[in-house]
């Protein structure tokens, strides 16, 4: 199968630090090619993920992140590009809504952020003829009349990261510094538990700079230690030397990357059961879910957990090859349901005309 995949234009695929969409990519890009597909990636020029690139774009541009220019500009070209591939696999929020896609190539994208009401809408415009992955069952129930092809967890390539022994003393915190993240609560938790806490955290933009200096730093004492944002080799020596990541998320999030992340050195993970949490972490298997005055406790009880059962839930279920297998399955039935529409291979649509509606 030759499968084209579009990532937007600020961040590098795998990215250097923040960027969890682009990691994904980069895992699923790489898993794809180890099961014998061909792999073109639009993405930005400074991308070092080890597939076939198309050419012509320019390097990432993270000052640009958001701005819908820069987005259409990359997605234009990247459509353009991706004329002579099986299935087109769009990470961009712009892409599957443009009205000129090479008209014999079916689209599939992720929804890789919260269903609020108005991505919800646009959602239910590219249904019509767009098969939409989500990323957990929270993240579609939110929304329960939109068309959904499948639900597809995230998965890691295991290969870059190593099992830690988890005898550093203290707990981490690994986020964007933003409310919604639960920091302060995180702070908060580890105190109670008389633990240690290391916190990493994106902090570029103007309002997590603001919320940082206003709001987290004058509450941070001796017991926790800001390091600031890690590389991913940085990010795992931490969580790998860590008793525990603490995640009191605030917010339904989608997912939750640094779950998976943190299991996978071996740590376990005490959260707050809200998003897709509880689809991640095994209550007193892989940690422990709970309210925000119920975390401390659990903290005083992770080393009844087994580390090594923590690695094996993500080697079984959130590994990236697991999750090739599973869109390769969606990419299969989408191309299926593509070509019994009876568009011939010659067939142009006019300008205001759309694909046939996907139907999984």
């Amino acid at each position: 199968m030759r499968i084209g995949l579009i990532v937007g234009p600020w961040f590098t695929v795998p990215p250097e630090k923040y960027g969890g969409t682009e990691r994904i990519v980069d895992a699923l890009a790489r898993a794809l090619v180890d099961a014998g597909h061909e792999v073109l990636l639009a993405t930005a020029s400074d991308s070092t993920c080890p597939v076939p690139q198309l050419p012509g774009f320019g390097p990432s541009e993270p000052e640009e992140v958001g701005l819908t220019l820069s987005e259409l500009a990359h997605v234009i070209k990247a459509y353009a590009g991706l004329q002579n591939v099986d299935i087109i696999h769009d990470h961009t929020l712009a892409g599957p809504l443009y009205r000129h896609r090479p008209p014999n190539v079916p689209v599939v994208t992720t929804i890789h952020g919260e269903l609020a009401a108005r991505a919800a809408s646009l959602y239910r415009d590219m249904a019509q003829d767009t098969a939409i992955i989500a990323i957990s069952h929270d993240q579609c129930s939110r929304v329960p009349d939109l068309r959904i092809s499948a639900v597809i967890h995230h998965g890691l390539d295991l290969s870059t990261v190593s099992v830690g022994s988890g005898d550093g003393g203290y707990a981490c915190f690994v986020g964007r510094m933003c409310p919604d993240k639960g920091l302060l609560e995180a702070v908060a938790v580890a105190r109670k538990a008389g633990v240690p806490l290391r916190i990493a955290a994106k902090m570029h933009a103007k309002d997590e700079q603001d919320y940082f200096r206003d709001v987290v730093q004058p509450v941070l004492g001796p017991q926790e230690e800001f390091v600031g944002e890690l590389s991913d080799p940085e990010k795992f020596e931490l969580m790998g030397g860590a008793i525990a990541l603490i995640n009191p998320i605030q917010w339904h999030e989608p997912f939750g990357l640094v779950m998976i992340e943190a299991m996978a050195t071996g740590t376990p993970v005490v959260a707050t059961p809200i998003g897709a949490a509880p689809e991640i972490v095994r209550h007193g298997v892989t940690g422990f879910l709970g309210g925000t005055d119920e975390l401390a406790g659990y903290v005083d009880r992770v080393h009844e957990l087994s580390r090594a059962d923590c690695r094996r839930s993500i080697d079984e279920y959130f590994n990236s090859g697991r999750m090739a297998t599973d869109h390769l399955k969606v990419y299969s039935k989408v191309i299926e349901q593509f070509k019994d529409k009876g568009l011939p291979a010659d067939h142009k649509l006019q300008d205001n005309q759309r694909q046939a509606p996907i139907h999984l």
